[in-house]
């Protein structure tokens, strides 16, 4: 499952443009960026995931183009997708971005896993 270049270029010009500094790993058949070491948004196909706070994430979901993210078939809390009309201009862009580096500093990171062997 491939991503959508164009897309993740899109993230990445408004994350420099806010001065933050992040690191990208391909995972999950898409691009993930972390910041501080944590996931933060990533893009898949053409939609873009973002993780939110989950104390705003029932009001996001009323956002056009918002929908939870569900990879096990079950909905992860504090995960959305947003598919290409919910963020059409850089503006729209900008604002799932904003709000996933809003909620980041208090985003548990993810216990990393001890390689065997």
């Amino acid at each position: 499952m491939a991503y959508d270049e164009s897309l993740a270029e899109r993230v990445r010009a408004a994350l420099w443009q806010s001065g933050t500094t992040f690191e990208e790993k391909t995972m999950m058949g898409g691009l993930c960026i972390l910041v501080d070491g944590k996931m933060c948004v990533g893009v898949v196909q053409d939609r873009l995931m973002a993780r939110l706070d989950p104390a705003i994430y029932e009001e996001m979901l009323e956002r056009p183009g918002c929908e939870p993210m569900d990879f096990t078939g079950r909905p992860m809390k504090g995960y959305v997708w947003v598919d290409p009309p919910g963020m059409k201009g850089e503006a729209a862009l900008q604002h799932w971005i904003n709000l996933a580096l809003e909620f980041n500093p208090r985003a548990k990171a993810s216990k990393s896993r001890k390689k065997s062997g």
